[in-house]
């Protein structure tokens, strides 16, 4: 349903173009100081309006902490954290009620809901709504901090423009397209202005990495870390598709290739190659924790489209109006960490990694 997580859960709040959105996140130890100007700046990443090669909707997504601290210190209790949704404009959601998008979960939200879904700017099933990821991921990557894990992403993929194999997901934020490598990233901020000026969109990739995981998390079969892992991706709507390590790539390798030998680095077990992206039978190897995510092109595109008419059933055309991103792709970076160190976050709790009190009580 709307709840993610075993031992540090987080519920998901709000709609689109309802007053707030946000998230509830409870499980969050104790006594941890939260950096709220961290926090906002992971949301500022996510933010509509950031640039030419995002929507227009411009929102200040300001974080507003309505229970859980005190003096700035996690208290144990329930985290609710919210934005006010401030620029909405529904007219053009509501006109088009009975004329789903194609792309969109119009259709089948009105199969789940009947007609009683909130369809301004797509409610429940809106990008929006990965704002509340964002702020609880934050709080996960500060938690993570505590034991010296740290979650990196950038954009790996812009339609047919991949970023070199040898990129770094170190300084993702000197460019508008968050890859890593200057010289694509201006091919690929070209690209997706061309697209747009098209009335089209564009889908990508991102790649996500966990330095210095913990070793021997997750459990085998159902609970598996990549598992878990893929749940929380697939959470962000637009995501079609993740691969851990090489992915699909495997399907090409010998056994003898895709392997990953086992040596000795410094007195500790690693291996040569990452092929597995850090995960072995559901657990942990020590290794970074490495995931690519696929998402298809922003389905709100300005081109006649066929639909269909609810109301009269018969086909007709649509052409989506109103601020959309041409490219998600970019935005959806700081969401893809999110998820990555809430499951991270999740688990090592689960497994005593994170004691529930943090440090000792001081000033609060």
């Amino acid at each position: 349903m709307n709840t993610l997580g075993k031992n540090l859960r987080i519920t998901s709040i709000g709609e689109s173009h309802g007053k707030i959105v946000g998230v509830v996140i409870d499980g969050c130890p104790a006594g941890l100081r939260l950096d709220l100007e961290k926090l906002q700046t992971d949301l500022d990443r996510r933010r509509p309006g950031q640039s030419n090669v995002t929507t227009t909707r411009s929102e200040p997504d300001q974080a507003e902490v309505l229970s859980g601290l005190l003096n700035g210190v996690t208290t144990g209790a329930p985290i609710t954290i919210i934005i006010k949704n401030q620029d909405r404009d529904s007219s053009k959601y509501l006109e088009a009620r009975w004329t789903p998008r194609p792309g969109h979960a119009d259709y089948t939200s009105g199969l789940r809901y009947g007609e009683y879904q909130d369809p301004r700017g797509g409610g429940r099933f809106s990008g929006r709504n990965t704002a509340g990821f964002v702020m609880a991921g934050s709080i996960a990557k500060q938690l993570l901090e505590t034991i010296g894990t740290k979650i990196l992403a950038y954009t790996h993929q812009i339609g047919g423009i991949v970023a070199p194999e040898s990129s770094s997901s170190e300084h993702v934020e000197y460019n508008n397209a968050r890859c890593p490598d200057p010289e694509t990233a201006i091919e690929m901020i070209n690209e997706i202005e061309k697209v747009k000026a098209e009335g089209d969109s564009i889908g990508g990739k991102v790649r996500v990495k966990a330095l210095n995981p913990l070793k021997g998390i997750g459990d085998p079969i159902f609970d598996t870390l990549e598992g878990d892992l893929a749940k929380a991706f697939f959470s962000i709507p637009a995501v079609k598709a993740v691969e851990f390590g090489v992915g699909v790539k495997a399907a090409e390798l010998l056994g003898s290739d895709n392997n990953d030998q086992f040596i000795i680095v410094d007195g500790e077990v690693r291996t040569e190659t990452n092929n597995s992206g850090g995960i072995l039978g559901g657990i942990s190897n020590g290794m970074p924790i490495e995931a690519t995510i696929t998402f298809k092109p922003t389905p709100s595109i300005s081109k006649p489209q066929k639909t269909i008419d609810l109301k009269t059933m018969k086909e007709t055309n649509i052409k989506v109006e109103g601020r959309h991103d041409p490219c998600i792709v970019p935005r959806a970076v700081p969401v893809v960490e999110a998820m990555m160190a809430l499951v991270l976050a999740d688990h090592a709790l689960g497994a005593g990694k994170i004691p529930r009190v943090l440090g000792e009580k001081d000033d609060v």
